[in-house]
């Protein structure tokens, strides 16, 4: 790995022949020495910090990775789009997610807080053992995986339909496919926190 390089900060650590294949397609056929990845990375971590995101150089990095990965899907190259403008691309997707992810712990604590009053001693170990579960299956779940289920279920009624179809088209696949997909990823979940709560 090019020295000049950050090691990368996310759980899920990039293979060193995904990152060179990264590198190589960010650097479009010239020979940077790391600095064309170095370049969008700060980019990225500069878009991040514009939206006050409190993780800007997490999201980049997840940004980078996601990047990584599809370039594995397509055999090291993704012609649709220029490296920068797909990276800001995925970038979007990664910042609707965080976005997601808070507004989903808010309400669960604003949730858990009315409830509170109402809910006995018991419930509310329940409650609190269930979250605690669903926190943790959650986790397990490749990145990919939690932004189709989180984007699957976001939104009510007409924006959620509107939301399905958007989310469908973004991976080029059918309503009904992604209606599979989501459907199976919520069973592996629900029997995951079942697992988990049975433990705990």
């Amino acid at each position: 790995m090019v020295s000049t390089i950050p090691k990368q900060n996310s759980k899920a650590e990039l293979a060193e022949q995904t990152f060179r294949r990264l590198l190589d397609w960010l650097d479009q056929g010239l020979n940077t020495n790391g600095q064309s990845y170095l370049a969008i990375r700060e980019r990225l971590l500069g878009y991040f910090d514009r939206k006050n995101c409190l993780t800007a150089d997490e999201l980049a990095d997840e940004t980078l990775n996601r990047v990584a990965r599809r370039l594995d899907e397509e055999g090291g190259n993704i012609e649709t789009e220029t490296p920068l403008k797909y990276c800001y691309i995925v970038a979007r997707f990664v910042f609707m997610e965080y976005l997601r992810t808070n507004e989903k712990e808010i309400a669960a604590l604003q949730a858990i807080g009315r409830q509170a009053n109402a809910m006995s001693p018991e419930d509310c170990d329940r409650k609190e053992r269930m979250l605690r579960c669903l926190d943790r299956c959650s986790a397990k779940l490749e990145a990919s995986q939690r932004e189709l289920i989180l984007g699957y279920y976001s939104g009510e009624q007409r924006v959620k339909i509107e939301n399905r179809r958007a989310l469908a088209h973004t991976l080029e696949i059918s309503v009904n496919a992604l209606s599979i997909r989501a459907c199976r990823i919520r069973d592996n979940l629900e029997n995951c926190v079942k697992e988990c709560a049975s433990h705990e």
